[in-house]
């Protein structure tokens, strides 16, 4: 199968669980609960949206041309709930008086190098797609997303959230949503849907990592570092390292994700439990990745990028079908010894190979 014959099936994607801003509208302080509330109603919006778009199907909005160089473009949605906003910032443009335009800039320019750098792909398409994204988006809008086509970014509510284009992980993870979209396109539900999260959080760390110069071993693994504010009890929306640690917190609740498939969850909230079960195949990741040493997208990173475009997954492939691809592209891209190392991270967090 040919990944460029997937149709492309673009979805909304936050880097926010809906389970987190379910627990905040629940909660008891009214400010804090009205703006998680009024999150959840312009995600689900736009979700229900998306899917409109995808039976009418979708073309790329900003096609580009093969480059080497990313071509970027920042609006400024001015606190309204619109896409793309005012242009503000160009492609050589010099620097903005305002931090957040900077941020947003940087973090497509970041991701744009990891993938051409470490993978050869240029761009989302890899075919020199531009790079738009909309800045200062809604009123204490607590959450940034991939809308198929773009990245918007909110502000934060300065209570629970800052600014999201502060960690570069978060820009990298919601336009690596992009790149699945583009290639095996997995459906976002169930165990496809938490392969397509997941996908992202590796892609989103190694960004972080290429941006460092940090090894597997220095990194953090954490998603969203320094995204939550020092009112709340934890340190990132996610950790690869240690799955259901990244935060534990009277507003927020505590971080549900699992590490294994003992302990793998079974919803019918955020699709099948997207942002959740993500734990599982993020954490066999982290295992290969620490255990192969060295700068974590030249061996294991390349591994997950040839499973992704490699055409051999279904849009609704399993944790299992997935880590069978991963075996098979250890060996035939690297060698036995990396194919071991995938064998034993995947049978660590309890998923089949064969």
């Amino acid at each position: 199968m040919d990944a460029n014959a997937h149709r492309v099936n673009p979805v909304f994607c936050t880097i926010v669980p809906p389970h987190v801003l379910d627990k905040i509208a629940r909660g008891e302080d009214q400010n804090r609960a009205g703006a998680a509330a009024r999150t959840l109603e312009h995600d689900a919006l736009q979700r229900t949206r998306r899917r409109v778009t995808t039976v009418r199907g979708l073309t790329t909005a900003f096609p580009g041309a093969a480059s080497d160089k990313p071509d970027r473009t920042i609006y400024d949605a001015d606190h309204q709930e619109v896409t793309p906003g005012a242009k503000v910032h160009s492609e050589g443009d010099g620097p903005s008086q305002d931090a957040t335009v900077n941020r947003a800039h940087a973090g497509l320019g970041a991701t744009f190098e990891l993938f051409l750098q470490a993978f050869g792909r240029r761009s989302i398409d890899d075919n020199g797609m531009k790079l738009h994204a909309t800045v200062h988006y809604g009123e204490n809008y607590g959450n940034a997303f991939w809308d198929g086509q773009q990245m918007v970014f909110g502000d934060g509510d300065n209570d629970l959230f800052l600014d999201f284009t502060l960690p570069v992980d978060v820009i990298g993870h919601e336009l690596a949503h992009g790149v699945t979209q583009h290639t095996a396109n997995l459906e976002y539900f169930s165990q496809s849907g938490a392969l397509n999260e997941s996908m992202s959080d590796v892609f989103g760390s190694l960004i972080k990592q290429h941006v460092l110069g940090q090894t597997a071993e220095q990194a953090d693994w954490l998603i969203g570092e320094g995204l939550l504010h020092p009112n709340v009890q934890g340190v990132a929306l996610r950790s690869m390292k240690a799955p259901g640690t990244a935060y534990d917190d009277d507003v927020l609740g505590k971080d549900p994700q699992p590490a294994t498939m003992d302990a793998y969850v079974r919803t019918g909230r955020d699709n099948g439990g997207v942002h959740i079960n993500s734990g599982i195949p993020n954490h066999a990741f982290y295992l290969l990745a620490t255990d192969l040493g060295g700068y974590a997208w030249e061996r294991a990173g390349k591994i997950w990028y040839e499973t992704l475009t490699s055409g051999e997954l279904e849009t609704d492939a399993s944790f299992a079908d997935f880590a069978k691809v991963t075996v098979a592209k250890a060996r035939t891209v690297f060698g036995d010894e990396e194919q071991q190392a995938v064998l034993k991270a995947w049978s660590q967090v309890g998923v089949p190979t064969n």
